[in-house]
C-alpha cells in the first residue's frame, strides 16, 4: 500500500492543501490519482495562514518551496502585548537556528501553486463539482461516485460527511473576524494584542504587500457584532491596536467570519481508506499548524507500506498538537477572563528560562512530537 508500491487506482476527495499535496505525491509514485473537488471552478480564497519549517521542507520536497516563498513574506518573529503594554509572547525563529523563519502567505495563493501542478501533472484526473458524500468500502476496493478504487484519500476539509472511525467533530465557541489590508505596520513580525482573554487581534504579514487581520469574536455573537455596525467595531478595534489598519475596511461585507472545529479520531484509517489534514484532526489555529500537519499527513502516506503504519507515524506530532491547542486556546480566546491575570503574570518572564524558550520555539516550529520530545529540524 507504499505510494512507492505496485501502481494503483487513487481517489483523493477534497482539493485542499492535504489533498493536493497527497495527489502530487501519489502521482509522482506512479499512481493513477482521480480528485474529486465539490467545487466547480477552484479560486484562491481565503486569509493569511503561517507556514512553518515544517511546512517549508514538504513544499522543498515536492519542488514548490521557491514558487511559494516568492508569494509570502518571511516571518521572523511572533509578539504579542497585552492592552496594557505587558509582554505575552515574544519568539524569534532564529533563536532557535538561525537559517529558519515562517512564511506569512495568503491561504489562496497556497492553494494556486499546488493547483497549477496539479493541473500541469497529466497522471492526475480532476473531476469539478463532484462532491462526494459517502463511500463503499469492500474487501476488493473501494466504491465512491459509482467507479471503483484501489484506496481512498479523505482530505475534504473540517466539515468532511466522511468520518475516520470513531471521530467527533465540535465547533468550538470562538472563531476570527478577519480581512486583508494592504498597509502593514509590522513587517517581518505576527504581532498581536490581547484585553484579558475576550478580545484578540493579529496582524499576519502575508505577502503582496499585504497584512491579513485577526479579530476573537464568539460564534453566537456573530449576530450581535452585524446589528451593531461596523463603525462600533472599528472603534473597538482601534482601542486595543492603534496601529491596526481599520480605515481600510469600507464594508461589513468585506469581514469574514471563520469558525474553528476540533476533530479527534482514535485513528485515521480503515484498511483502504486514510483520512488526511481537517478531515482528519481540525484544530483551533491558536498554535499555527494547520497547513504544516497536512503537508506533513501527505508526505507520511507518500513513505508507508499501509495505512496503520500512517497512523502510527503521525499519532505522536498529530496528539500533541491537538491536545496543545486544546490547553492553550483558553488563554487568548474564551469568555474565561480569569485565566489572563496568570498568563499575563508568568508567561513574560518565563520567555527568559532556556528550557521553556525552547518548547515554545520547536512547537512553533512544528517539530514537537510530545511535551517533552521533538523530530529533528528540517
Amino acid at each position: 500500500m507504499s505510494a512507492s508500491g505496485p501502481a494503483r487506482r487513487w481517489a483523493i476527495v477534497g482539493g485542499g492543501t492535504a489533498g493536493l499535496a497527497a495527489a502530487l505525491f501519489l502521482a509522482r509514485a506512479g499512481h493513477e490519482v482521480v480528485l474529486f473537488e465539490r467545487v466547480a471552478n477552484p479560486e484562491p480564497v481565503g486569509a493569511g495562514i503561517l507556514i512553518q519549517p515544517t511546512g517549508m521542507a514538504v513544499l522543498r520536497e515536492l519542488g514548490l518551496l521557491q514558487r511559494v516563498l516568492a508569494r509570502g513574506e518571511r516571518i521572523e518573529r511572533l509578539y504579542g502585548l497585552t492592552s496594557y503594554g505587558r509582554m505575552v509572547l515574544d519568539l524569534g525563529y532564529a533563536d532557535l537556528r538561525p537559517d529558519l523563519f515562517g512564511l506569512g502567505i495568503h491561504r489562496g495563493a497556497l492553494f494556486s501553486v499546488l493547483w497549477d501542478a496539479v493541473c500541469a501533472d497529466s497522471r492526475i484526473e480532476r473531476r469539478m463539482g463532484v462532491e462526494i458524500t459517502s463511500l463503499d468500502e469492500g474487501s476488493g476496493g473501494v466504491t465512491l461516485a459509482g467507479e471503483g478504487f484501489d484506496r481512498v484519500v479523505v482530505a475534504s476539509g473540517a466539515r468532511s460527511p466522511l468520518r475516520a472511525p470513531g471521530a467527533t467533530v465540535k465547533p468550538y465557541p470562538w472563531g476570527a473576524l478577519w480581512f486583508v489590508a494592504k498597509q502593514n505596520p509590522k513587517p517581518g513580525v505576527l504581532f498581536q494584542r490581547y484585553r484579558d482573554t475576550r478580545q484578540m487581534i493579529g496582524l499576519l504579514p502575508s505577502g503582496d504587500g499585504t497584512v491579513s487581520c485577526f479579530w476573537s469574536l464568539r460564534a453566537d455573537a456573530l449576530p450581535g457584532w452585524r446589528a451593531a455596525g461596523l463603525d462600533a467595531w472599528k472603534a473597538e478595534v482601534r482601542a486595543l491596536m492603534p496601529e491596526a489598519p481599520i480605515d481600510e475596511v469600507h464594508s461589513i461585507d468585506e469581514v469574514i467570519f471563520a469558525p474553528y472545529f476540533d476533530v479527534v479520531a482514535p485513528r485515521w484509517h480503515t484498511e483502504r481508506v486514510v483520512w488526511l489534514g481537517d478531515a482528519a484532526h481540525a484544530m483551533s489555529p491558536q498554535l499555527g499548524q494547520g497547513a504544516n500537519l497536512a503537508l506533513q499527513d501527505a508526505a507520511a502516506l507518500a513513505q508507508v507500506d499501509d495505512f496503520a503504519e500512517y497512523t502510527r507515524r503521525r499519532t505522536q506530532q498529530l496528539r500533541f498538537y491537538s491536545l496543545a491547542s486544546r490547553m492553550l486556546t483558553p488563554f487568548f480566546q474564551s469568555s474565561w477572563p480569569f485565566l489572563a491575570p496568570g498568563r499575563d503574570l508568568v508567561a513574560g518572564p518565563l520567555h527568559a528560562w532556556g528550557w521553556y524558550r525552547r518548547q515554545m520555539l520547536t512547537s512553533l516550529a512544528g517539530t514537537k512530537t510530545g511535551f517533552f520530545s521533538e523530530m529533528a529540524l528540517p
